[in-house]
Protein backbone atom coordinates (compact mmCIF):
# COMPACT_ATOMS: atom_id res chain seq x y z
CA UNK A 1 0.00 0.00 0.00
CA UNK A 2 0.92 3.41 -0.38
CA UNK A 3 0.18 6.76 1.00
CA UNK A 4 -1.78 7.72 -2.23
CA UNK A 5 -4.04 4.36 -1.90
CA UNK A 6 -7.51 5.47 -1.40
CA UNK A 7 -8.63 2.05 -0.06
CA UNK A 8 -5.67 1.64 2.95
CA UNK A 9 -5.25 -1.57 4.72
CA UNK A 10 -7.80 -0.75 7.90
CA UNK A 11 -9.81 1.98 6.24
CA UNK A 12 -13.82 2.46 7.51
CA UNK A 13 -15.82 0.32 5.88
CA UNK A 14 -19.63 2.58 4.92
CA UNK A 15 -21.85 -0.04 4.75
CA UNK A 16 -24.64 1.46 3.08
CA UNK A 17 -28.73 1.65 3.48
CA UNK A 18 -31.28 3.86 1.51
CA UNK A 19 -31.95 7.34 1.62
CA UNK A 20 -29.65 10.37 1.57
CA UNK A 21 -28.06 9.72 4.65
CA UNK A 22 -25.01 7.46 3.66
CA UNK A 23 -24.59 9.79 0.72
CA UNK A 24 -23.58 12.33 3.09
CA UNK A 25 -21.62 10.57 5.29
CA UNK A 26 -19.29 9.27 2.58
CA UNK A 27 -19.31 13.55 1.60
CA UNK A 28 -18.34 14.31 5.45
CA UNK A 29 -15.63 11.55 5.21
CA UNK A 30 -14.17 13.00 2.39
CA UNK A 31 -13.88 16.29 3.96
CA UNK A 32 -12.19 14.81 6.74
CA UNK A 33 -9.61 12.87 4.82
CA UNK A 34 -10.32 9.61 6.37
CA UNK A 35 -10.08 6.96 3.72
CA UNK A 36 -13.47 4.36 4.05
CA UNK A 37 -14.83 2.14 1.82
CA UNK A 38 -18.28 1.59 0.93
CA UNK A 39 -20.10 -2.00 0.38
CA UNK A 40 -23.61 -1.35 -1.20
CA UNK A 41 -26.54 -3.12 -0.35
CA UNK A 42 -28.28 -4.29 -3.62
CA UNK A 43 -31.69 -2.91 -3.64
CA UNK A 44 -31.34 -0.08 -1.28
CA UNK A 45 -28.53 2.04 -1.74
CA UNK A 46 -28.97 4.80 -3.72
CA UNK A 47 -27.40 4.62 -7.48
CA UNK A 48 -24.84 7.24 -6.62
CA UNK A 49 -23.18 5.71 -4.27
CA UNK A 50 -24.09 2.50 -5.58
CA UNK A 51 -21.88 3.79 -8.53
CA UNK A 52 -18.63 3.82 -6.63
CA UNK A 53 -18.91 1.38 -4.14
CA UNK A 54 -16.31 -0.95 -3.67
CA UNK A 55 -18.84 -3.68 -3.36
CA UNK A 56 -22.63 -5.00 -3.89
CA UNK A 57 -24.09 -7.47 -1.70
CA UNK A 58 -27.47 -8.93 -0.91
CA UNK A 59 -28.70 -7.72 2.13
CA UNK A 60 -29.16 -10.79 3.98
CA UNK A 61 -25.71 -12.23 2.14
CA UNK A 62 -24.23 -12.26 5.52
CA UNK A 63 -21.60 -14.36 4.42
CA UNK A 64 -20.34 -12.25 1.50
CA UNK A 65 -20.60 -9.20 3.89
CA UNK A 66 -18.29 -10.85 6.80
CA UNK A 67 -15.83 -12.29 4.42
CA UNK A 68 -15.30 -8.59 2.95
CA UNK A 69 -15.07 -7.58 6.26
CA UNK A 70 -12.22 -10.30 7.07
CA UNK A 71 -10.36 -9.12 3.73
CA UNK A 72 -10.21 -5.43 4.22
CA UNK A 73 -9.71 -5.52 8.25
CA UNK A 74 -11.32 -2.03 9.10
CA UNK A 75 -10.49 -0.03 12.24
CA UNK A 76 -14.64 0.36 12.18
CA UNK A 77 -17.58 -0.60 10.38
CA UNK A 78 -20.29 2.15 10.07
CA UNK A 79 -23.96 1.25 9.03
CA UNK A 80 -25.56 4.68 7.56
CA UNK A 81 -29.49 4.31 5.75
CA UNK A 82 -32.86 2.87 6.31
CA UNK A 83 -33.32 -0.80 5.29
CA UNK A 84 -36.61 -2.96 5.30
CA UNK A 85 -37.57 -6.75 5.46
CA UNK A 86 -36.40 -8.01 1.77
CA UNK A 87 -37.80 -7.57 -0.99
CA UNK A 88 -37.20 -9.07 -4.29
CA UNK A 89 -35.16 -6.46 -5.56
CA UNK A 90 -32.80 -6.85 -2.28
CA UNK A 91 -32.23 -10.35 -2.77
CA UNK A 92 -29.90 -11.55 -5.46
CA UNK A 93 -31.02 -15.19 -6.63
CA UNK A 94 -32.49 -18.38 -4.70
CA UNK A 95 -28.93 -19.41 -3.88
CA UNK A 96 -28.07 -16.25 -1.56
CA UNK A 97 -32.08 -16.97 -0.21
CA UNK A 98 -30.75 -19.95 0.25
CA UNK A 99 -26.73 -19.60 1.68
CA UNK A 100 -28.58 -17.20 4.36
CA UNK A 101 -32.12 -19.44 5.01
CA UNK A 102 -31.53 -18.89 8.90
CA UNK A 103 -30.83 -15.45 8.81
CA UNK A 104 -34.30 -15.19 6.89
CA UNK A 105 -35.75 -17.15 9.25
CA UNK A 106 -35.05 -15.19 12.63
CA UNK A 107 -36.09 -11.83 11.10
CA UNK A 108 -39.32 -13.44 9.94
CA UNK A 109 -41.95 -11.22 11.41
CA UNK A 110 -39.52 -8.74 12.58
CA UNK A 111 -39.30 -5.17 11.78
CA UNK A 112 -36.46 -2.90 10.92
CA UNK A 113 -34.84 -2.66 13.99
CA UNK A 114 -34.53 -6.06 14.54
CA UNK A 115 -32.86 -6.86 11.38
CA UNK A 116 -30.25 -3.92 12.16
CA UNK A 117 -29.76 -4.95 15.57
CA UNK A 118 -29.12 -8.87 14.50
CA UNK A 119 -26.64 -7.46 11.35
CA UNK A 120 -24.76 -5.24 14.07
CA UNK A 121 -24.38 -8.62 16.45
CA UNK A 122 -23.38 -10.50 13.67
CA UNK A 123 -20.96 -8.04 12.50
CA UNK A 124 -19.06 -7.73 16.45
CA UNK A 125 -19.51 -11.17 16.93
CA UNK A 126 -16.74 -11.42 13.96
CA UNK A 127 -14.49 -9.41 15.82
CA UNK A 128 -15.17 -6.07 14.21
CA UNK A 129 -16.16 -2.62 15.93
CA UNK A 130 -19.41 -1.08 15.00
CA UNK A 131 -20.26 2.68 15.31
CA UNK A 132 -22.69 4.95 14.48
CA UNK A 133 -23.03 8.33 12.31
CA UNK A 134 -22.74 10.24 15.04
CA UNK A 135 -19.32 8.97 15.73
CA UNK A 136 -17.67 8.82 12.12
CA UNK A 137 -19.77 11.98 10.80
CA UNK A 138 -20.09 14.07 13.99
CA UNK A 139 -20.73 17.56 11.85
CA UNK A 140 -23.78 15.88 10.57
CA UNK A 141 -25.47 16.10 13.80
CA UNK A 142 -27.84 18.92 14.95
CA UNK A 143 -25.84 21.84 16.67
CA UNK A 144 -26.72 23.83 20.23
CA UNK A 145 -28.74 27.17 18.96
CA UNK A 146 -30.89 28.02 16.06
CA UNK A 147 -30.59 26.65 12.49
CA UNK A 148 -31.84 29.26 9.98
CA UNK A 149 -33.15 33.11 11.06
CA UNK A 150 -35.68 32.23 13.03
CA UNK A 151 -35.67 31.30 17.50
CA UNK A 152 -38.49 30.09 19.38
CA UNK A 153 -40.61 32.71 21.34
CA UNK A 154 -41.48 32.23 24.80
CA UNK A 155 -44.79 29.97 24.37
CA UNK A 156 -42.91 27.81 22.23
CA UNK A 157 -40.47 27.14 25.14
CA UNK A 158 -42.85 26.37 27.27
CA UNK A 159 -43.66 23.91 25.07
CA UNK A 160 -40.07 22.21 23.88
CA UNK A 161 -39.50 22.23 27.54
CA UNK A 162 -43.07 20.04 28.16
CA UNK A 163 -41.93 18.06 24.87
CA UNK A 164 -38.75 17.42 26.07
CA UNK A 165 -40.19 15.76 29.47
CA UNK A 166 -43.19 13.70 27.52
CA UNK A 167 -40.44 11.76 25.30
CA UNK A 168 -38.26 11.63 28.45
CA UNK A 169 -40.92 10.13 30.15
CA UNK A 170 -42.23 7.97 27.03
CA UNK A 171 -38.55 6.35 26.54
CA UNK A 172 -38.92 3.57 28.93
CA UNK A 173 -41.49 2.42 26.59
CA UNK A 174 -39.81 2.37 23.85
CA UNK A 175 -42.21 4.82 21.87
CA UNK A 176 -41.32 6.91 19.45
CA UNK A 177 -38.61 9.66 19.20
CA UNK A 178 -40.92 12.49 18.54
CA UNK A 179 -43.79 14.58 20.10
CA UNK A 180 -46.21 17.48 18.61
CA UNK A 181 -47.65 19.53 21.01
CA UNK A 182 -49.03 23.03 22.13
CA UNK A 183 -48.52 23.96 25.37
CA UNK A 184 -49.19 21.68 27.34
CA UNK A 185 -51.62 19.58 25.35
CA UNK A 186 -49.77 16.71 23.51
CA UNK A 187 -51.28 15.99 19.78
CA UNK A 188 -49.56 12.95 18.57
CA UNK A 189 -46.64 10.75 19.43
CA UNK A 190 -44.46 8.99 17.08
CA UNK A 191 -45.21 5.63 16.72
CA UNK A 192 -43.64 2.82 13.96
CA UNK A 193 -45.36 4.91 11.30
CA UNK A 194 -42.57 7.82 11.27
CA UNK A 195 -42.51 11.29 12.22
CA UNK A 196 -44.23 12.09 8.82
CA UNK A 197 -47.12 10.47 9.47
CA UNK A 198 -47.61 11.59 12.82
CA UNK A 199 -47.56 14.84 11.82
CA UNK A 200 -50.42 14.37 9.43
CA UNK A 201 -52.08 12.94 12.63
CA UNK A 202 -51.07 16.03 14.75
CA UNK A 203 -52.03 18.50 11.79
CA UNK A 204 -56.02 16.58 12.33
CA UNK A 205 -56.40 16.71 15.99
CA UNK A 206 -54.47 20.31 16.31
CA UNK A 207 -57.58 21.56 14.31
CA UNK A 208 -61.20 21.28 14.01
CA UNK A 209 -62.26 18.44 12.50
CA UNK A 210 -61.49 17.34 9.04
CA UNK A 211 -58.03 19.65 9.00
CA UNK A 212 -60.03 22.87 9.01
CA UNK A 213 -59.01 25.65 11.10
CA UNK A 214 -56.31 27.91 12.78
CA UNK A 215 -53.50 25.40 14.27
CA UNK A 216 -53.01 25.75 18.12
CA UNK A 217 -51.18 28.29 19.05
CA UNK A 218 -47.16 27.64 20.32
CA UNK A 219 -47.60 23.77 18.16
CA UNK A 220 -44.08 22.65 18.08
CA UNK A 221 -42.19 19.20 17.20
CA UNK A 222 -39.89 18.07 19.56
CA UNK A 223 -37.48 15.22 18.57
CA UNK A 224 -34.26 13.22 20.48
CA UNK A 225 -33.08 9.96 20.57
CA UNK A 226 -34.56 7.57 23.02
CA UNK A 227 -32.84 7.20 26.91
CA UNK A 228 -30.38 4.34 26.16
CA UNK A 229 -31.00 3.37 22.94
CA UNK A 230 -28.56 2.26 20.56
CA UNK A 231 -27.29 5.60 18.43
CA UNK A 232 -25.33 3.16 16.21
CA UNK A 233 -28.64 1.51 14.47
CA UNK A 234 -31.78 4.43 14.74
CA UNK A 235 -30.59 8.14 15.51
CA UNK A 236 -33.49 10.91 14.98
CA UNK A 237 -33.50 12.98 11.98
CA UNK A 238 -34.81 15.45 10.39
CA UNK A 239 -34.46 17.30 7.11
CA UNK A 240 -36.53 19.98 4.90
CA UNK A 241 -39.15 17.26 4.27
CA UNK A 242 -39.85 17.83 7.84
CA UNK A 243 -39.69 21.21 8.07
CA UNK A 244 -42.56 21.25 5.18
CA UNK A 245 -44.77 18.53 6.96
CA UNK A 246 -44.64 20.29 10.08
CA UNK A 247 -45.13 23.53 8.75
CA UNK A 248 -48.40 22.28 7.21
CA UNK A 249 -49.35 20.21 11.11
CA UNK A 250 -49.62 24.09 12.09
CA UNK A 251 -46.20 23.64 13.96
CA UNK A 252 -44.15 27.01 14.87
CA UNK A 253 -40.94 25.30 14.69
CA UNK A 254 -39.02 21.98 15.61
CA UNK A 255 -36.75 21.57 18.35
CA UNK A 256 -33.96 18.81 18.31
CA UNK A 257 -31.53 17.37 20.95
CA UNK A 258 -28.48 18.90 20.20
CA UNK A 259 -25.63 16.18 19.10
CA UNK A 260 -28.60 13.68 18.96
CA UNK A 261 -30.29 14.63 16.15
CA UNK A 262 -29.27 14.03 12.59
CA UNK A 263 -30.01 17.16 10.21
CA UNK A 264 -30.18 15.88 6.71
CA UNK A 265 -28.86 18.76 4.13
CA UNK A 266 -28.56 21.30 6.77
CA UNK A 267 -28.09 24.14 4.66
CA UNK A 268 -31.57 23.32 2.65
CA UNK A 269 -32.79 22.63 6.07
CA UNK A 270 -32.15 26.18 7.04
CA UNK A 271 -33.40 27.37 3.91
CA UNK A 272 -36.44 25.75 3.84
CA UNK A 273 -37.56 26.92 7.63
CA UNK A 274 -36.53 30.02 6.83
CA UNK A 275 -38.94 30.35 3.74
CA UNK A 276 -41.90 28.65 6.14
CA UNK A 277 -40.99 30.99 8.86
CA UNK A 278 -40.44 28.40 11.60
CA UNK A 279 -37.31 28.35 13.93
CA UNK A 280 -35.46 24.91 13.94
CA UNK A 281 -33.16 24.59 17.15
CA UNK A 282 -31.36 22.55 18.84
CA UNK A 283 -31.31 22.15 22.45
CA UNK A 284 -29.10 20.45 25.34
CA UNK A 285 -29.05 20.22 29.25
CA UNK A 286 -31.58 20.20 31.64
CA UNK A 287 -34.92 20.95 30.13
Amino acid sequence: MTEADPHPEGALVLIAGAGRLPELVAESLRRARRPFRVIALRGFTGATLRASADATVDLLDLAATLKLLRRWGPTVVVPAGGVSRPSPAAILNAGAALRNREALRAIAGGGDDRLLRAAVTLVEEDGHRVVGVHEAAPDLLCPEGPIGRRIPDAEAAASIRAGRGVLDALSPYDLGQAVALAGDRILAVEGPEGTDRMLARARALGRRPFGFGRAMPATVLVKAPKVGQDRRIDLPAIGPRTVRNAAQAGCVGLALEAGGTLVIDRVATAAEADRLGLFVVGYGGTP
